[in-house]
């Protein structure tokens, strides 16, 4: 059986681009099994994702595929394969244990290589799964040298991804760069409007109708990164806030999920801190 690649080319718009990465694909003896393009015409930008099949010279192949492309392109060219990704959690297990279980049935198309916390509430939790917890306490240190034992633990590893899975320590510039474009995050789309420990206790003294949650790309803008997936769901005067809370968690659920599978597919192209999704 042969390999599946997916392309994905984010470059200026012009014509005859699809044309011609078709013709250096068929050029190379090689099938397109899905494809799906957007033009941002607003910036003149085009966007397309392709997965293909086939065996192939990857070297001649993507040299090829430049040549038929202004100079400024961007290309990612993957083979399709499972993905390694480390997550990040505190306290709360919700999002966590639904990750994990996932990985358990073999539904995320990725290899959940460990799980790091500053704390060691979730260890039992994550250890009935055979994945391996690693307890980075940041008692007695400051940011700077937390994030150094941190960054030494996630590089046991190489992921590539970082799921940041309730994770309520704010992360610094030296960290986020470290590993930019791999650090997904999850929170309540109650920010920054109820701000605090209990933004549902929040939510519900001020009659909110929607519970909704985001998962973004981190940046050093906090909770401000390109948005991948959000989600609502509707809420009423017979909620309590404790209700609120597990409507909030369900949808935080979903919303982490669907964002990381679209990571994992390689569905995601970033720019001017928004998303194309293909």
């Amino acid at each position: 059986m042969s390999d599946q690649y997916v392309l994905l080319i984010d470059t200026k718009d012009q014509k005859g681009l699809v044309y011609h990465i078709s013709e250096v694909i068929f050029k190379h003896n090689l099938n397109i099994e899905q494809n799906s393009e957007f033009v941002d015409e607003e910036v003149g930008k085009f966007f397309m994702r392709t997965v293909i099949s086939g065996i192939l010279d990857k070297e001649k192949f993507l040299n090829d595929i430049k040549a038929v492309l202004p100079i400024s392109a961007t290309i990612k060219f993957t083979k399709q394969q499972k993905k390694n990704i480390v997550i990040l959690a505190t306290k709360e297990s919700h999002v966590l244990g639904d990750l994990l279980i996932k990985n358990y049935e073999e539904e995320l198309n990725a290899n959940v290589q460990a799980v790091i916390s500053n704390h060691d509430l979730l260890k039992g939790l994550v250890e009935k799964f055979d994945v391996p917890y690693h307890t980075c306490d940041a008692t007695n240190l400051d940011r700077q040298a937390h994030e150094e034992e941190l960054a030494k633990i996630i590089d046991m590893y190489n992921p590539d991804i970082i799921v940041l899975a309730k994770y309520m320590r704010i992360l610094t510039p030296w960290i986020v760069s470290r590993y930019e474009g791999k650090l997904l995050n999850i929170h309540h789309s109650f920010l920054p409007a109820f701000i605090g420990a209990n933004p549902y206790k929040q939510a519900h003294e001020r009659g909110v109708k929607i519970i909704g949650a985001t998962a973004h790309y981190v940046t050093n803008d906090l909770d401000e990164g390109p948005i991948i997936a959000q989600d609502v769901v509707r809420v009423d005067h017979s909620f309590s806030w404790q209700d609120m809370r597990k409507a909030g968690r369900n949808v935080e659920k979903v919303v982490l999920s669907t964002a990381l599978d679209l990571l994992l597919e390689d569905r995601v192209f970033v720019y001017n801190n928004k998303t194309v999704i293909l």
